[in-house]
């Protein structure tokens, strides 16, 4: 028989195939590329393994009995024990405590064919036990070695608790205030925001991650999570690409540069296609142009959620958009041990997806040390030991006091004398224990957090009244979806006035109760919420000689306040020492250096509103009304990036930029003085513009600062050096660019910087 007629259907068969859609097999056949990297025992363990045993690896569930108590008995949860004791479950959330994991990882490694050990998770977002302030705080210290730190303790304590998994850090930009999510990031700059996950990063998982005090950490949410639109948690994302590139996406390039070991897909869309099941951010950006070789967890049951979202037809269609996308494991869907071995059986999901997931599945857990010793973690003296230490508070202290941002301080109020006076400390945040720890404090313990009452009447020499004044909340403070804010009770603002009356100075705490932000809680308005305005206005009037100390999770829109009260504190929720490092500002035992790392605006409809903006076409200001304004509201924040005063004076001076146009770099010095008879701390930024770009650049973007102590009289020259990629952008395909032009350098003590000067770079 002659073989042309062979040859003929091939070259069919492949015209065919060159028309239509890919199978999964052939769009998912770049996935698989981290068995080279596997050793032998985790190839060894694959060879052996069954497909439902495969799959089990990809599977994660949240904790659903007691296990110092009785197995359950029938049911899901009965479903769930069955499949841990079959090897089924690769990891566990929300187990935690050293005889708690060990009573779970032996239900796993005692009774399963293969003995595999499971992954225990939790979200140790800014602490375990000792509570750290919350992220968004902590960036405002711009100090990476404390955050580091912060971090590094937050793991030892997890890792004593049986733990060895942190769904954190989380590293989206975000613009927008009402977002209650932005507690738990960075803030509104890419560069910022890339340090600090580089510092928490290298804090959670040290130099080895299978020592017993460093977790596996999980940089989330890939990706534009921050991006929701109106600042509404859990909806569409709609940025373009050049956005994407330069804004979203360079923290969490920064986290796989520094080796993090796990990212976490988000819950929003892009592009119209949910994340869970974006090939674009999982496959083509993470994975092949990042290289990154760790696991991709869903969040908590995203894939479920695409059925919502309108993108999958049911569970089945949903599992295999997630696998066949890079989602290596299912949080909470329970949808891949459902339906994954059928998919497989049918061809829809390749056995190769399968077998990559649970490769990298099984390698997060050989890099932990439990192929070595599953229970290493497990120890019930050593978690004594290693929690809520005197050094471990000691750290949190120190990052609560770098975490404080003074805001405004006219004719020097604070600090205040240590002695003779009468102060008055109104709201009932000034007492409170439980809300300085903020949001997603979900191992510590009620009622821990010092608070500024207690901290100011600890210390001698002035005499310090309370009066709560109207009261913000009621109710049961954590672990509740909703706080019940009073808005109609003004019981007790008399007393507070009168109380003022009669005081020499008045702090007025208030703000934002802790659970109030975080993950669902977006708000429409960012005021002082409840009657807490009505308090403040009410008190100022009787006593002026205010100092507003600010509670929140989220910059806050307090133009009156602005206007009116002399001094303003940003406090945040600082966590377990919170009132300590608080009355350590005050009285100026530590002279505050902290910076904003977002934008305050003079009201909501401003929102959002960041420095790095676009100049436009029409920037303005101009006689005629066609320009890009508000005819209602100024166009300038309340309180800008980078912003924070301290007790000390800073002079900036002679800038100096020379350029080395051959290889494209910039020497920049600059000279600091401390005019003030104070020592203290200055975070030196530097600002670049690209004036002229194929792809248009913001009028300012940060690249480079340092936070420096100048002695009081001291004058330090700071140099920096701008490399080629610090003065590139990357264009709407992802590539790094350098176009040569006109380039201003600024440096200052803000983004409203003071110096500037304007070079051309060959």
């Amino acid at each position: 028989m002659s073989s042309t007629p062979i040859y003929t259907s091939i070259i069919v068969i492949l015209i065919l195939m060159s028309c239509s859609p890919k199978t999964a097999e052939q769009s998912m056949s770049k996935q698989v590329n981290s068995s080279t990297k596997s050793s032998s025992k985790v190839e060894s363990l694959l060879a052996q393994m069954t497909l439902d045993e495969k799959i089990g690896q990809m599977n994660q569930y949240n904790g659903f009995f007691d296990v110092t108590g009785p197995a359950p008995e029938g049911g899901d949860n009965k479903k769930k024990y069955d499949q841990i004791k079959a090897g089924e479950v690769g990891s566990m959330l929300n187990v935690r405590g050293a005889k708690e994991v060990r009573r779970m990882q032996e239900l796993a490694v005692e009774n399963s064919r293969l003995g595999i050990p499971m992954i225990f998770a939790f979200d140790v977002i800014h602490g375990l036990k000792t509570t750290f302030p919350i992220p968004l705080a902590e960036a405002a210290s711009w100090d990476m070695d404390y955050i580091e730190q912060a971090a590094a303790v937050a793991a030892q304590e997890a890792a004593a608790a049986g733990l060895n998994w942190t769904f954190a850090p989380m590293v989206d930009i975000s613009r927008d205030a009402r977002w209650g999510r932005v507690m738990e990031g960075a803030g509104e700059d890419p560069y910022l925001g890339s340090r600090v996950a580089v510092a928490r990063v290298k804090g959670f998982q040290g130099e080895d991650l299978a020592a017993d005090h460093t977790v596996l950490a999980c940089t989330k949410h890939f990706a534009a999570y921050g991006f929701a639109e109106s600042g509404k948690d859990y909806n569409t994302a709609d940025i373009g690409l050049s956005t994407l590139y330069n804004v979203v996406l360079p923290p969490f390039k920064a986290t796989v540069d520094a080796g993090v070991g796990s990212f976490m897909n988000s819950f929003n869309e892009l592009n119209g296609v949910p994340a869970t099941a974006d090939e674009f951010l999982q496959q083509d950006i993470l994975k092949d142009a990042w290289g990154f070789d760790g696991v991709m967890v869903s969040d908590w049951g995203s894939i479920r959620e695409m059925i919502d979202h309108g993108h999958a037809a049911d569970g089945e269609h949903a599992a295999e958009l997630a696998a066949n996308a890079g989602c290596h494991m299912d949080m909470e869907s329970a949808l891949y041990t459902k339906h994954l071995k059928a998919l497989v059986e049918q061809g829809k999901v390749p056995l190769s997806i399968i077998d990559d997931s649970a490769r990298r599945v099984l390698e997060a857990k050989e890099k932990l040390g439990l192929f070595e010793d599953p229970y290493r973690y497990c120890d019930e003296a050593r978690e004594k030991e290693r929690t809520y230490t005197g050094a471990h508070l000691k750290v949190a202290h120190e990052v609560a006091k770098r975490s404080i941002v003074l805001l405004k301080n006219d004719a020097d109020v604070l600090p205040l004398k240590k002695s003779g006076q009468k102060i008055a400390v109104i709201g009932q945040l000034a007492d409170s224990k439980n809300s300085p720890l903020g949001n997603w404090r979900l191992a510590s313990d009620d009622n821990s957090a010092s608070s500024v009452v207690e901290a100011l009447q600890a210390r001698a020499g002035n005499e310090i009244n309370y009066s709560q004044g109207v009261m913000l909340y009621s109710g049961q403070e954590f672990f509740v979806m909703d706080i019940n804010i009073n808005e109609e009770d003004a019981s007790g603002m008399d007393e507070a006035v009168s109380l003022a009356e009669s005081s020499d100075v008045v702090i007025m705490v208030l703000g934002e109760h802790g659970m109030q932000t975080g993950e669902g809680r977006s708000r429409a308005d960012i005021d002082l919420p409840g009657m807490q305005q009505e308090l403040l206005e009410r008190v100022h009037a009787a006593n002026p000689n205010v100092v507003l100390v600010l509670m929140n999770g989220r910059p806050l829109a307090i133009e009156w306040a602005d206007q009116h009260i002399p001094a303003i504190v940003e406090a945040w929720h600082l966590g377990t020492k919170s009132g300590d490092a608080i009355a350590d500002v005050l009285y100026g035992d530590y002279n505050p250096s902290g910076k904003l790392p977002m934008t305050f605006p003079r009201h909501v409809g401003q929102v959002p509103i960041y420095y790095n903006h676009k100049n436009t076409g029409r920037p303005g200001p101009s006689d005629a009304v066609f320009w890009s304004h508000y005819t209602d509201v100024s166009n300038e924040p309340l309180y800008p990036f980078g912003h924070g005063l301290s007790y000390a004076s800073f002079d900036y001076r002679d800038l100096s930029v020379s350029v080395d146009s051959v290889g494209r770099k910039l020497d920049v010095s600059v000279s600091v003085k401390n005019s003030s008879d104070v020592d203290g701390e200055e975070v030196i930024q530097l600002y670049i513009r690209d004036h002229v770009a194929k792809v248009t650049r913001p009028v300012k973007e940060l690249k480079a600062f340092e936070k420096v102590m100048i002695t009081a009289g001291e004058s330090k020259t700071i140099d920096f050096n701008l490399t080629e990629a610090d003065l590139s952008y990357y264009d709407n395909r992802g590539h790094l660019v350098f176009e040569p032009g006109a380039f201003s350098v600024f440096v200052g003590g803000s983004s409203q910087t003071v110096l500037e000067q304007k070079v051309e770079v060959e």
